[in-house]
């Protein structure tokens, strides 16, 4: 059966194509090899059967800065894992990121309240040479590692690249995390160097966040000295806090200062980024310096299109992977634009101001605010001069096919939609789009290049058309080079590699179009619900019901009943709706008539909230262990924790229902 092509929401001009880094890297590798590649599949079909040549022309493409080349690409592509890429290079991390040094801007900062600030790359690179020498001073050396609770402000970019041109290893959490949530996941590693706050904005409201550092120092006494960035106060009391020291008296008077860069190998640790942590202690993933570097050039360059005129910009914060990959935009030139608070204070409309009043070329959201967006009726292109927008990067979850229609039609109808999806554990992306290709509502436009990427049945078979596990079947540069405190590497090998022998399995449900080449993705594959023995994806379910206008949002579980497995659906109402045994009626029609009888719910509640992780994914794990009657282990991993608090109170009727 042929599948009928579907007509696409957007086709890039010619123009378009032209410009586009990813064809100058197509010409590169033509003109490199010897090679007719002509398009996007064939530069991706290249990619994974010429592994390492395609890594070595991503290394010159992307004009690496060493202080001596590498003797080997990649030892052993058989060694999964276990690859060990560019032996006998050496470089650092912070040098790549710090290549330019003159006046154009490296970040621009915006505050909630509307406070801002600029800096440009010369001060950029003076800013790290004084803060990298007290830190040196400090007792600092290659591998230690250095942390933070730091809100999204440009010192925390800086204490990073400080940390990393010595070769320590950078850990962050933002401020929006507990206490005990940080303990948790520093805690582990044992930090030398913690960076922190006084205080950060939310909503209209300061607060203090001293308190939790004075908890954060009790649980973690590794720690030698505190850095308090005065950001709510102009001179905070942090005299209780032990071993603490406020910014301006740690960093350097000198000037001008040049930057030691240690040179070190390619797989010297950079980062250590941690599991969401929702079904225990957040596992503690160590990622090489080099991996990380050429894997965020490659998806900055190639699958972003960010050249050294455009103003990125990504709603995050220091607890999730994109705060990583954002700060990576300085190794092209690019000015990042950093934004602390909530997107949405006091409307909906604050972020795309910014939009308008930065020239921001370059978008990055989550799917949860676009549909938060679509919730509340948002129209962004007849309010503001979006002039500048040329693409919009969305992940964290997947977004529905109605949800990549209003972005044509209520933001922008020529733009570069670039829905991605991957991972924290790689720091990048399994799935990605390009400039050169049109745009397929539901769909991620294709696997990211290097990443021999797959959908595997139950039995291991490969698979088109039909919903089944995404799965790599070869190693990449920024994939774990181990787990912290894992010496036989099980936790690693048990995490990825437990499933199918040899092969990544990374825990989403997906489905490979022939047709397009595409990729949707329907949820964790962990939380598959299973009616009857039949598998579905969350995101099938949530992919309808989320089109009414009356639900803003939707959460679904599978639930053991009577032998088998019922699915409930909750539901978060739009202001001003109620759910109404209409309401259920159409939702169930929908499900019947769009998905399959399969996907009708048992039973359908209002919920108050939706509860979701700091990186804005759903957590179906917490609530189906609640009406379980298992624990949920790690609260403060939850963005809104309180959330939980229903699904507790309501539990006694769903055993009864």
């Amino acid at each position: 059966m042929v599948k009928k092509m579907r007509k696409p929401l957007w086709m890039p001009s010619e123009e378009r194509i032209k410009q586009a880094n990813i064809t100058r890297f197509i010409n590169f590798v033509n003109e490199k090899h010897g090679l007719e590649i002509s398009s996007y599949d064939e530069l991706y079909n290249w990619s994974i059967r010429n592994t390492q040549d395609f890594w070595v022309a991503m290394w010159e493409f992307g004009e690496i800065k060493a202080s001596r080349g590498y003797d080997v690409a990649v030892d052993d592509l058989n060694k999964f894992p276990g690859a060990k890429w560019f032996v006998g290079a050496r470089l650092n991390f912070a040098e790549n990121l710090l290549k330019h040094r003159d006046d154009h801007a490296a970040f621009m900062f915006r505050r909630e309240n509307q406070k801002s600030a600029r800096m440009t790359y010369a001060e950029l690179y003076d800013s790290v040479a004084c803060l990298a020498k007290p830190l040196r001073e400090a007792g600092v050396a290659p591998g230690d590692r250095v942390a933070a609770y730091m809100p999204n402000l440009m010192e925390t970019a800086i204490a990073m690249l400080a940390a990393a041109s010595i070769g320590a290893i950078w850990s962050s959490c933002g401020t929006e995390l507990g206490p005990e949530a940080v303990v948790d996941r520093l805690g582990q590693i044992e930090p030398k160097v913690l960076f922190t706050v006084d205080g950060h904005p939310y909503k209209g409201k300061d607060f203090n966040d001293l308190r939790n550092v004075e908890k954060i120092a009790k649980g973690i006494p590794s720690l030698e000295k505190i850095v308090v960035i005065p950001y709510v106060k102009a001179k905070p009391e942090i005299s209780f806090i032990p071993n603490s020291v406020l910014y301006n008296d740690f960093v350097s008077q000198e000037r001008p200062l040049e930057i030691r860069f240690e040179q070190l190998p390619f797989d010297h640790p950079v980062y250590i980024m941690f599991s969401s942590g929702t079904t225990g202690k957040p596992k503690c993933m160590v990622q090489a310096a080099g991996g990380v570097l050429i894997n965020h050039l490659k998806e900055l360059s190639l699958h972003t299109d960010l050249k050294r005129e455009d103003n990125i910009f990504y709603i995050t914060t220091p607890s999730w992977m994109m705060w990583n990959w954002l700060i990576s935009s300085l190794t092209l030139g690019a000015t990042v634009v950093l934004y602390d608070g909530n997107p949405n204070y006091p409307d909906w409309s604050t972020l795309w101001r910014l939009v308008q009043d930065e020239r921001i070329s370059i978008f990055g959201c989550s799917a949860s605010y676009i549909n938060y967006l679509k919730g509340v009726g948002a129209k962004p292109r007849k309010v503001y001069d979006l002039s500048s927008l040329r693409e919009i990067s969305q992940t964290g979850s997947p977004l529905s096919s109605e949800g990549f229609e209003y972005i044509y039609r209520e933001i922008k109808e020529d733009l570069h939609f670039n829905s991605i999806s991957g991972g924290t554990d790689i720091n990048g992306c399994f799935a990605a789009g390009t400039p050169i290709q049109p745009v397929y509502a539901g769909e991620l436009q294709g696997p990211a290049l290097g990443m021999k990427v797959k959908a595997y049945d139950e039995n291991g078979n490969s698979i088109v058309d039909q919903e089944a596990e995404l799965v790599c079947e070869a190693p990449s540069p920024s994939m774990p080079i181990y787990f912290w405190n894992d010496s036989d590497g099980k936790k690693y090998r048990d995490a990825y590699f437990s499933v199918y022998p040899n092969v990544w399995r990374h825990g989403d449900w997906i489905v490979i179009h022939s047709d397009t080449g595409g990729i949707t993705f329907l949820g964790r594959s962990d939380f598959t619900l299973k009616p009857s023995g039949v598998r579905i994806g969350p995101a099938e379910i949530y992919n309808v019901v989320e089109r009414f206008e009356e639900i803003v949002d939707s959460m679904t579980v599978g639930q053991d009943w009577k032998g088998d497995q019922r699915i409930l659906l909750f539901v978060k109402l739009a202001p001003g709706f109620q759910l109404t045994e209409n309401l259920k009626n159409k939702i169930k029609k929908a499900l019947r008539e769009e998905a399959s009888p399969r996907h009708v719910p048992a039973l359908i509640l209002k919920t108050p909230d939706i509860p979701y992780t700091f990186n804005m994914k759903k957590v179906e794990s917490a609530v189906a262990n609640i009406i379980h009657g298992r624990p949920v282990t790690n609260r403060d991993a939850l963005v809104n924790p309180e959330s939980l608090d229903f699904y507790e109170k309501i539990l006694s009727q769903l055993l009864e229902e």
